[in-house]
């Protein structure tokens, strides 16, 4: 048999490929590195060496439905500190690295336990937070040495809280944020950090004009001597755009760094927070966390050695970077309508909700990667707007005014579609709106699925209001 030519080879496999490269699979730079499209067109999230059909999970368990891969998140946080690791020891840089996970962003316990699996810290905001803390020290589910930081006003239940776990061993490092907490702190006994609000501003899609949170850096400098202190602290911003959005306030903060040691020689720590970015996206191009981790120890160090000071110990605090990308929530397109529009889009209305399900999308007008979970290898594809279920007209997608292409739904007898990346803030902002039910929860993990909660009954939504 003669052996087929390397020309025909190419021009099958890029054929192959075709519908691949459209949907945006198979980059790790746009984390779609694990998605991959099965032969009868429907879509495969990869784990590994298992796989998980998407259209026959949801085939089984309904819509709509949001799968989580614990995997993509151990995965991102061992790389994560990895990462840093080894461009520290490239540049000889000699402070050292803690992650912390802000539990904020995804409260969830499938969220947060593979997370510290793979040596993330926490960072919590609320007493709220450290109290799921607290539970998780009882079950004997921490090593004794995880450093937990503590954002947020400081309630008396929160302090309380605290100390308590400092009592217990736990490193628990409260961070100041106003003239109260400073003195409140005077009494405590471990660590502190300080929150500076940097004069600094940066492209992102959050970037506020006045915050309320922190001390000015003129107001830090004038309080001379802190009692404890370990960590200054700063949060510039979620979802910045550009790399430079993370160098300047560093250098910023290093330059603060360098005056308040001259009063406070045990400051060995900066906590540089969140902000690190995920590629929404996919068409456009986005830093990587490689490039961005070179270029925040490489600054980091030239900075320290100008200045001619110890090099700090860096927290980072990224919690939408580790686990946005580890979740999809899938809708069936129910039925199509036409929108009217110059455009001749259509609309797709859908079984669940925008409003409830992913908040940021009427909140912030987030964008996101929609693909289909079916009929992925159509060819004729249709501009779409996509419409939720509840009786809400701002409960929508238009893709920023633009458009989704989607298969048309007059070639099939059904539709699914997913959208990427859902898994930072949006189960905690939920709502129901309409009394609609949540998205059933599923955990794909070791080859298995599991329910991790049910899709709620009407009795159980109307519980929640008193009926």
């Amino acid at each position: 048999m003669n052996a087929e030519s390397p020309a025909r080879t190419k021009r099958k496999n890029k054929k192959k490929n075709g519908h691949k490269k459209f949907w945006q699979f198979g980059r790790e730079e746009v984390n779609t590195a694990h998605f991959d499209i099965a032969p009868e067109g429907t879509l495969l999230v990869r784990e590994g060496n298992y796989q998980y059909n998407v259209y026959d999970i949801i085939k089984k368990h309904g819509t709509p439905t949001e799968i989580f891969f614990p995997t993509i998140v151990e995965n991102r946080v061992r790389d994560l500190i990895e990462t840093f690791n080894a461009y520290i020891k490239v540049t000889g840089y000699r402070g050292r690295f803690h992650y912390h996970y802000p539990m904020k962003v995804n409260q969830n316990r499938e969220f947060v336990l593979p997370a510290v699996a793979e040596g993330a810290n926490l960072d919590v905001g609320s007493g709220n937070e450290l109290f799921l803390v607290k539970r998780m020290v009882e079950q004997d589910k921490f090593n004794e040495k995880i450093r937990v930081i503590c954002n947020g006003p400081k309630t008396e239940r929160y302090m309380e809280l605290i100390e308590e776990l400092r009592g217990k061993g736990l490193i628990v490092i409260p961070i100041i944020e106003d003239m109260v907490e400073l003195e409140r702190m005077k009494k405590f006994k471990g660590e502190v950090g300080i929150r500076v609000d940097l004069s600094v501003k940066v492209a992102s899609h959050w970037d506020k004009r006045f915050n309320r949170y922190g001390f000015t850096e003129e107001e830090i400098l004038a309080l001379g001597k802190i009692r404890n202190l370990a960590v200054l602290h700063y949060h510039i911003s979620s979802q910045i755009e550009r790399m430079d959005g993370f160098l300047q306030p560093l250098k910023r903060a290093l330059a603060l760094y360098a005056k308040m040691r001259e009063k406070n020689p045990q400051l060995d720590t900066i906590d540089i927070g969140g902000g690190a970015g995920v590629p929404y996206d996919k068409r456009k191009r986005f830093y990587t966390g490689k490039s961005l981790i070179n270029q925040i120890v490489k600054t980091a160090k030239k900075q320290c050695d100008r200045l001619g000071i110890r090099h700090p110990n860096i927290i980072c605090e990224w919690g939408r970077y580790v686990v946005a990308p580890a979740q999809i929530t899938i809708y069936k397109v129910l039925a199509e309508k036409r929108a009217y529009n110059k455009g001749g889009n259509s609309w797709y209305v859908i079984d669940g909700s925008f409003m409830n399900d992913l908040l940021d999308t009427w909140a912030i007008k987030q964008k996101w990667h929609v693909v289909p979970v079916n009929n992925m290898r159509e060819k004729n594809l249709q501009r779409v707007w996509l419409a939720g279920s509840s009786c809400d007209s701002d409960d929508k997608y238009t893709s920023g005014g633009s458009y989704i292409l989607l298969p048309r739904l007059a070639d099939s007898d059904e539709l699914y579609v997913a959208f990427c990346d859902t898994g930072a803030y949006q189960d905690a902002l939920a709502s129901h709106h309409c009394l609609l039910s949540s998205p059933l929860k599923l955990v794909a993990g070791n080859g298995e699925i599991k329910v991790a909660r049910k899709r709620e009954t009407a009795e159980e939504v109307g519980k929640q209001f008193g009926w």
